[in-house]
């Protein structure tokens, strides 16, 4: 396996959109109540680091497939998290419409880049 590049314009675009959103999610998931942070927060934040992983692991590897079908059902456990977290208040709306819009747009890429593996 290769280092990954340093400069944002040879990574995938999918992966730099990933990356700005979880630069935008860590610090939102840091500020829901105390009570719910080792559960909704730590669970939030492993699911969002573990796309990460997904979309490394499917360009560097031969068989995308499997890794691209993996962050595709993590995107899902996510919107499902955020949309219990607005729903309890953690998260409030505006905040989760957005994460809804970016998750949705990522969803979108890795369906093209699924399509384009077939």
């Amino acid at each position: 396996m290769g280092h990954l590049p340093m400069s944002r314009n040879s990574d995938l675009p999918v992966f730099v959109k990933w990356m700005d959103f979880l630069e935008w999610l860590l610090p939102v998931t840091e500020r829901f109540p105390k009570r719910v942070r080792f559960t909704f927060s730590d669970r939030i934040n492993q699911l969002a680091l573990d796309v990460v992983e997904d979309l490394v692991d499917a360009r560097y590897t031969r068989d995308k497939q499997v890794h691209l079908r993996r962050a595709n059902l993590r995107l899902e456990k996510l919107r499902v998290l955020l949309r219990l977290s607005q729903r309890l208040h953690f998260l409030d709306y505006k905040r989760f419409e957005y994460a809804m819009r970016q998750i949705n747009e990522v969803g979108r890429m890795l369906g093209g880049w699924m399509r384009q593996q077939q």
